[in-house]
Parts: structure tokens; C-alpha cells; sequence
């Protein structure tokens, strides 16, 4: 009878706390700052030492918002400064993706320049104390990161790996290219392929693959889609209601349901798509939309002891990795173990704040002192099940609220998310390019 209230009594206090948290931050910053003005002030100007490096690894919302709050609270004048190593030329907004590999003209929508959540003036090139490096990272030490290709080394005092999940995986989950104008046309290809199809089947009952099955559905009815998910009812991570409403909404679309099953080969020549259960579903363009691997393979080499078995970043609270040997290394974002039941942008945003706080702390001799704690309402999610409709959820393992809604804007969220990363929609003339280096 009060489980709802509380449930949301509970929201609201920890939307109160994660406020407080910011506050006192920011007000503790503005402290420094003014007794850094009156200090700097009445002392005479010396030789700036070399730049002591915080590397950060990845550049997805969690390395981004990392990047952003560390240049955000840099006192002037500090030796340190951020390094971001990301190979992307643009930000994957990979939320739209299952909707742009199926709804035409929009794909330029998923690539978000770079550059704009920054704080204004932070980039070297504009004399500020962020480094962009586009590049891969090879291998990393305990004291340096090895760039791929050129073999340059970069030295660290801090380390951020926020490398996500999914690297090896494509489309509709993610965008296997790292320059726009190539995943732009990737896009186009899968929404021909499509379009094409007269047997569709896509793999995986979570929110890509329900995403993708019922946009293509509803776009184009006289398709035969087929979806196939392993587990015993689509959206399983989920609680029962929004269960039961993803199903309806694949059924009221007319998409064939296999659960408990899964695809286990293809056989173009023949046609079909041949299941564990020896079941063949004819098949003209298959789609696998299965879950995304964590990316951890850089702090394997160096720490194996600190993955997890699903091959995850083990973490301390503080989100240190989890080898006491290596406590100027922090991992946040999907490739870090943090017991997060929904793992998405905003846990992920979370967790790179109390990255950029410990490692703030950290340039002040400070030991880390922020931790992060997985809460409910991280997971609220907004699933479509068509052009025109979606359903909101949000609630703990107890209790739960679900919310239909009429979608209008058939780019979904994507404006707004521009503007959230502090770019115009959708223009891209291209300027942050010009500002970020090959090497140091």
C-alpha cells in the first residue's frame, strides 16, 4: 500500500543529496579559487613546471563529463592537466541508434561534435588546460599510456579508463567507424537493408533489439519480423510491468515472439535462421542485437586480478580500481563493476563525477573521500515500441511505475542531447577538429 509513496519519498531525497553534493563542491571550489586570487597575488610569477598529465581513456558520456568536471575545477595555474585519448571524431549518441538504422534521414543525428561540454576556453588550442589526442591507446603501464600506431608514450599522474563496452560490436548497438562521414553511411546501408527485407529477424529481447524490431515494424507493416531473445520474456534486466507492456506492443504490431530459445547459426543459401531448438525461421536479413562486452582489456594486462567474471573493472567505492598497487587509477562508465542494476548515461555521468572529485582531490594531496553508490533511479528508462509510442519506466526490484506515451518526434531525443553536450542542433562546421592533436 506504500510502496509507491516511499518509493518516491526515497527519489526525492536522493535527487536532494545528489544536488547537496554539487553545491558543496561548488562552493568549495569558489573557496580555493578566492584564496588562490589573494594568494597568487602577493607572490611573484615563477617558471611553469611541465604539465603533470591526468589521462583519461575514452570519451563517451563517462571520459566526457570526467574531462569536463576535472578542466571545470582545475585551479589556474595548476601543473596538472586533462588529456583526453579518444579515436572518434564525434560523440556516438548510440540511444538513437536502433531508431536511425530504421528511420531515414536522421543518421547525421547520432554525431555529436565534440568539444562543446567543455568548459569554454579549456582546450589548449584556446589556451586552457585540456589536451585532446585522437588515438587509440595500446597498452597502458603504471606510470604511462602507449598510443596504437605511433607508439608514443604518454606519462600520467592520474588515469581514467572509461573505454564502455561494445567495442567489437555493429549496428543497431554500435557504430563500428570512427569518423562520422563512415558511420553515416553504415547507417544508411543497414536502413536500406532493411527496407529491402521481406524476412526480418532480429536477436535479442532487450531494449536495442526491441527498439529496432518494432520501428521496423511499424514502418514498414508488411515485413515479416521475427524476434528471438534466449531468456523467457523480452526486457528480462526489467520488472514485470514493463515486461508485459514491451510484449504487448510487439504483439499489437504483429511481430512473431520467440522466447527461450536462441539463434545458434544462418544459412543464407538456404534462407532461414536455424535455432538451438532445431527450429528454422526464414530469414532474408538478420540482425543481432545481443548485449555489449566491457572494453577492459587495457587494465587486464596490466591487473588481471582487478576484472571481474563478466569482464568488468573491479572497483572500490571511490571507483579505484581495485589493486591497492594502483591507486591513481579509477574506472567508470559501463566498463567498471559497480553493481549498477541499469547500467546507462546517467549511472555512467555519476560515476565520472566521483572520478573527477577523488582525482581533484588527489592534485591537493588529498586522499578520495567521494564514493559512489548505485541507486534505483539511475535505471529509469524510456523504451519505444514503434514510430509513435513509447513506455517510461522507472521503480526498485519492489515496485514500479510505467508511463505510456505518444511519441511525436520520430528523431526522438536528439536535439536535446545536442544541446546537452553544449552543440547546436545539428549544425557541424567541423572547428573542434582543427583544435585536437595525433600526439602530445
Amino acid at each position: 500500500m506504500f510502496e509507491k509513496p516511499l518509493l518516491v519519498i526515497n527519489g526525492v531525497g536522493f535527487g536532494l543529496s545528489v544536488v547537496l553534493s554539487m553545491l558543496r563542491h561548488s562552493l568549495s571550489f569558489r573557496l580555493k579559487l578566492l584564496l588562490h586570487s589573494i594568494s597568487s597575488s602577493s607572490q611573484s610569477s615563477s617558471t611553469p613546471e611541465k604539465p603533470r598529465n591526468i589521462v583519461i581513456v575514452g570519451a563517451s558520456i563517462a571520459g566526457y563529463t570526467a574531462a569536463r568536471t576535472i578542466a571545470q575545477y582545475l585551479l589556474p595555474g595548476s601543473p596538472y592537466r586533462v588529456v583526453v585519448v579518444e579515436p572518434r571524431d564525434h560523440f556516438h549518441f548510440t540511444w538513437v541508434l536502433p531508431r536511425f538504422c530504421v528511420a531515414e534521414g536522421h543518421e547525421h543525428k547520432a554525431f555529436i561534435p565534440y568539444g562543446g561540454y567543455l568548459p569554454a576556453g579549456s582546450l589548449e588550442a584556446d589556451g586552457g588546460k585540456v589536451a585532446w589526442v585522437r588515438g587509440r591507446v595500446a597498452r597502458i603501464s603504471r606510470d604511462a599510456v602507449t598510443l596504437e600506431g605511433s607508439g608514443e608514450q604518454i606519462p600520467y599522474e592520474f588515469l581514467v579508463v572509461a573505454t564502455g563496452s561494445g567495442a567489437a560490436d555493429s549496428l543497431p548497438s554500435r557504430v563500428p567507424a570512427g569518423d562520422k562521414a563512415e558511420g553515416v553511411e553504415l547507417m544508411r546501408q543497414m536502413q536500406r537493408r532493411i527496407k529491402e527485407a521481406k524476412d526480418l529477424v532480429v536477436v535479442g529481447g532487450g531494449a536495442a533489439g526491441v527498439e529496432l524490431a518494432t520501428d521496423a515494424k511499424s514502418k514498414y507493416p508488411e515485413k515479416k519480423v521475427t524476434l528471438v531473445h534466449s531468456r523467457a520474456a523480452v526486457m528480462h534486466r526489467f520488472g514485470p510491468r514493463l515486461q508485459a507492456a514491451a510484449l504487448d506492443g510487439i504483439k499489437e504490431l504483429g511481430i512473431d515472439v520467440i522466447t527461450g530459445d536462441r539463434v545458434v547459426s544462418e544459412d543464407k543459401e538456404k534462407g532461414v535462421a536455424v535455432l538451438k531448438s532445431g527450429k528454422e525461421i526464414v530469414c532474408d536479413f538478420l540482425i543481432n542485437c545481443t548485449g555489449q562486452r566491457p572494453d577492459s582489456k587495457l587494465i587486464a594486462q596490466l591487473s588481471p586480478s582487478s576484472i571481474s567474471e563478466s569482464g568488468h573493472i573491479l572497483t572500490k567505492p571511490t571507483l579505484q580500481v581495485q589493486d591497492d598497487s594502483l591507486p591513481n587509477i579509477y574506472a567508470c562508465g559501463d566498463v567498471s563493476e559497480t553493481n549498477t542494476t541499469h547500467p546507462n548515461s546517467r549511472s555512467a555521468m555519476r560515476q565520472a563525477v566521483v572520478c573527477a572529485y577523488n582525482i581533484l582531490s588527489g592534485t591537493e594531496g588529498k586522499k578520495p573521500k567521494d564514493t559512489y553508490e548505485p541507486h534505483w533511479l539511475d535505471g529509469v528508462i524510456k523504451l519505444t515500441l514503434g514510430l509513435d509510442k513509447s513506455v517510461s519506466n522507472v521503480g526498485n526490484e519492489k515496485t514500479e511505475f510505467i508511463f505510456s506515451i505518444k511519441e511525436k518526434d520520430e528523431a526522438l531525443m536528439a536535439a536535446g542531447a545536442w544541446h546537452k553536450l553544449g552543440a547546436k542542433p545539428f549544425e557541424d562546421d567541423g572547428s573542434f577538429l582543427s583544435k585536437i592533436k595525433a600526439k602530445i
